[in-house]
């Protein structure tokens, strides 16, 4: 039987998650379809999802249509859950994106868009909501061509728009001349208006789709079910659904991890090839138990195979992102990192230790939450990518873990660049530590060591402990703040052999370790990054702003007010704005815009803070003042 995972994307409200349980219904997984509002939907298993009628993790169910068996997740919509949309986009094989008929194109669908025409994954586009009033279909086309991609090819027609019975009737009309673009065949019988047969229409319709050069567009509505039926054909006969290497060596890719009710770990898995079977052994542990996704939920198995995605039990060393054997690499980040983070404080002293568990077991669901620990203040921060996040985190708190928690003000994820060249180097004898260290900072691309001086200088251990503490040290620059394209030389090195007293066991006050090499380097690394001089620097988002030509006037002064650099585009404004200003902008928005204002941001780059650099709170043992990290660190030696 061959195999698809399907992903189903979207702007939030576009209709997701009732086309997922319309395709489940049409394919018997379940007696009826879910509801969105009455919580009853098979995808949003989270109390807070049903609360809120949005999604917020990926769900995965299974069904069969024909000889194809479609592994379908269902993703979030709302912006910032992007995290875990990118983690789903490393498995998918196609895709179908759901557009609302009544409110169209939105920010984030162009978000969607944009990725899966980079990554060329194979897409159709469905048009949802027929049945309400105000829906669209021609002029929605119009706009889709307009702002998401031109190379799209409708499918048919829609009739009885906003009415409880909407039809879509589909039409092979339009077929040729979308097609003429991607064939020299189809143009010149399209110049000679010579008539094409429906199957070598669709044979390279079929091509092209699953290139990623062309995007079919069904319509309809998945309450209704209308154009439901024909957008299941399309998934079938149009996306890449492939039978699977089954004989190959085992590889895939892990993309999700959750934690069971017992705690232990449990990871999502999707196989390219080979089986994976019970009790075999990977890097990350023995795998103790298998289930696979097989006609609605996950049900027990001895093996996945290529093709499957399923559950993995006994792997208490996996993360997301983690590769299984030789499987393809697609896991990067397609989506710029969180720019945002806030501290967490329980709202009771004594949750403080149970709330750093309970974190340490959501970062291992979602990597971006990135905790850090603030040993000093007792304090853990959290990324973001908006406010929305902060409510799950406390909702998920409160119902899995009991916890009560508070959130202080959000504020911008900043980093340091080095400014120029620094270089420092401490020697046996003049510090406490029986070590010597001498480093160099310069400007780099990303964060990378090197050695200047022999490897042979003394043993591979102390290279490798000055090398991770190098990299650890950076992750608070001059200000506080990661330190980003630095390149790092260590030019002098230095160690006492092994000794002991005569007739005696090994004495470590006699001898070097790699712990005093982890010790002196932070000293001597903050010596040469103040030499070199750091640059405090704020992340820049590019937007677009939709608006009436005649509120021009109003909104430019209120964008420069809050930082942005805004110029005249077609449909509006477009330009720069600092990310700590685009929630003041979002609340803003629909007082300025009379409500009529769509904006569209996305990470661009850094660029250096205006006035004086903003102070980050250390979270280490500040090798910035040698006497109090002297004081600390010397205790524990």
């Amino acid at each position: 039987m061959r195999s698809l995972n399907l992903g189903i994307l979207a702007h939030v409200d576009a209709g997701k998650t009732s086309l997922t349980e319309r395709l489940l219904y049409n394919a018997g997984v379940i007696a009826e379809v879910g509801s969105v509002d009455d919580g009853s939907t098979q995808t949003d298993s989270l109390a807070l999802e049903r609360q809120r009628g949005i999604t917020i993790k990926s769900a995965v169910v299974s069904f069969v249509i024909g000889d194809v068996a479609v592994n379908l997740i269902d993703t979030p919509g709302h912006p910032d859950f992007i995290a875990e949309v990118e983690r789903v986009l490393s498995v998918l094989d196609g895709a179908v994106l759901v557009i609302s008929a009544v409110e169209g194109v939105q920010a984030q669908t162009r978000v969607l868009m944009r990725t899966l025409t980079r990554l060329r994954i194979p897409t159709l586009i469905f048009v949802n909501k027929l049945d309400r009033r105000g829906a669209r279909y021609d002029d929605l086309l119009r706009e889709i061509s307009h702002k998401l991609t031109p190379a799209i090819v409708p499918m048919g027609d829609a009739h009885d728009l906003g009415t409880r019975s909407p039809r879509f009737q589909a039409s092979s009309r339009a077929w040729q001349a979308a097609l003429a673009d991607h064939s020299d065949e189809l143009l010149q019988a399209f110049v000679d208006d010579q008539q094409i047969p429906y199957g070598r229409l669709h044979e390279e319709l079929a091509t092209r789709t699953k290139q990623a050069a062309v995007h079919p567009v069904y319509a309809g509505s998945a309450i209704t079910g209308a154009g439901v039926e024909e957008l299941t054909r399309g998934i079938t006969t149009l996306l890449p659904a492939a039978s699977p290497d089954e004989d190959g060596p085992p590889a895939g890719a892990v993309f999700k991890v959750e934690r069971g009710p017992a705690g232990e770990k449990v990871a999502y898995v999707r196989m390219f090839s080979g089986t994976l079977r019970n009790r075999q052994g990977l890097d990350q542990g023995k795998v103790t138990a298998v289930s696979v996704f097989d006609r609605g939920s996950a049900v027990p198995r001895e093996s996945v195979r290529a093709g499957e995605i399923g559950k993995l039990w006994g792997l208490a060393g996996i993360k997301i992102g983690d590769r299984i054997g030789a499987a393809p690499d697609r896991a990067e980040h397609y989506f710029a990192p969180p720019s945002l983070e806030t501290v967490v404080e329980p709202r009771r002293r004594s949750d403080r230790g149970a709330m750093h568990v309970a974190l340490t077991q959501l970062a291992e669901q979602d990597p971006l939450i990135n905790l850090r620990q603030d040993g000093v203040r007792q304090e853990i921060s959290v990324s973001l990518y908006g406010e929305v996040q902060k409510e799950v985190i406390q909702a998920t708190l409160a119902e899995e873990y009991g916890l009560d928690v508070t959130f202080r003000e959000t504020t911008t994820i900043c980093v340091e660049r080095v400014a120029g060249i620094g270089e420092a180097a401490e020697f046996l004898g003049s510090n406490p530590f029986l070590a010597t260290v001498g480093l160099r900072v310069e400007p780099g691309t990303g964060v990378e060591f090197r050695l200047g001086v022999s490897l042979g200088a003394m043993p591979y251990a102390f290279f490798k402990a000055v090398e991770e503490t190098v990299h650890e040290t950076l992750t608070q620059g001059l200000h506080g703040w990661q330190v980003t394209d630095c390149l790092v030389t260590m030019t002098h090195s230095g160690y006492w052999p092994r000794q002991s007293h005569a007739h005696a066991t090994f004495d470590k006050s006699m001898s070097s370790t790699a712990g005093d090499f982890r010790n002196l380097t932070p000293l001597v690394l903050m010596d040469a990054l103040r030499q070199a001089g750091t640059r405090v620097c704020e992340p820049v988002h590019r937007f677009t702003l939709e608006l009436p030509p005649d509120l021009l006037g109003t909104v430019l002064p209120a964008l420069v007010r809050l930082g942005a650099i805004p110029q005249p585009s077609a449909t509006g404004l477009e330009g720069e704005v600092p990310a700590a200003r685009i929630h003041g902008l979002q609340l803003q928005l629909p007082t300025l815009t009379r409500g009529e204002g769509v904006l569209e941001t996305a990470f661009d780059r850094y660029e250096p803070v205006s006035g004086p650099p903003q102070e980050r709170p250390r979270t280490d043992h500040n090798p910035l003042d040698r006497k109090e990290y002297l004081l600390h660190v010397e205790r524990r030696v």
